[in-house]
């Protein structure tokens, strides 16, 4: 098979993995597998911000976990903006780190969703449905100075993954053959 065959059918596949909606699970050289939890579609995921924001920076997922990289998605929000949460789950921890409010929410199958710098809505132990709002976008300055943004992260275990995987909006990366 040719070069530019292999990469055809690579675009092909990572295409159809995207139109069925299902969320990818990227494998980097040198880092363990990840596995996406059972069910995890981008129908049952939703936008933590309404309107659908713009992406202000991307996930950037370091080469090891100890190195620098952007463990998350930036999302253009204004002061006060209600967060939502992406999907069903149980706030499961509020407080300030670093300076900054976050929200963490836990979802079935494993995952949780963080958010900063936003000030929860509930408390700790609140069941909060797709859709629901779980805080509201703080004026804390962050590192999208001057604009406001929210900070998305995805977390299973210690790996962090693309949040836009489960909206339906993850990056194609074509890595090279072995």
């Amino acid at each position: 098979m040719s070069i530019g065959s292999a990469l055809l059918g690579a675009v092909l596949a990572a295409a159809s993995v995207t139109s069925a909606s299902a969320v990818p699970s990227a494998v980097v050289p040198g880092t363990a597998a990840h596995a996406r939890a059972p069910g995890a579609t981008a129908g049952r995921w939703v936008w933590p911000l309404s309107p659908e924001p713009e992406v202000v920076r991307q996930f950037d997922r370091p080469d090891q976990p100890w190195l620098p990289g952007h463990r998350g998605v930036d999302l253009a929000a204004t002061v006060d903006q209600a967060v939502l949460a992406p999907t069903d789950g149980r706030i499961s921890w509020t407080g300030v780190i670093a300076g900054r409010s976050v929200v963490v929410v836990a979802h079935p199958g494993g995952l949780r969703s963080t958010f900063e710098p936003v000030t929860a809505t509930s408390a700790v132990g609140t069941a909060v449905a797709r859709g629901e709002p779980v805080g509201t976008v703080t004026s804390t300055s962050g590192h999208c100075a001057p604009r406001t943004c929210v900070h998305w992260g995805v977390i299973r275990g210690e790996t962090y993954l693309d949040p836009l995987s489960f909206v339906g909006r993850s990056r194609v990366v074509l890595l090279p053959l072995p």
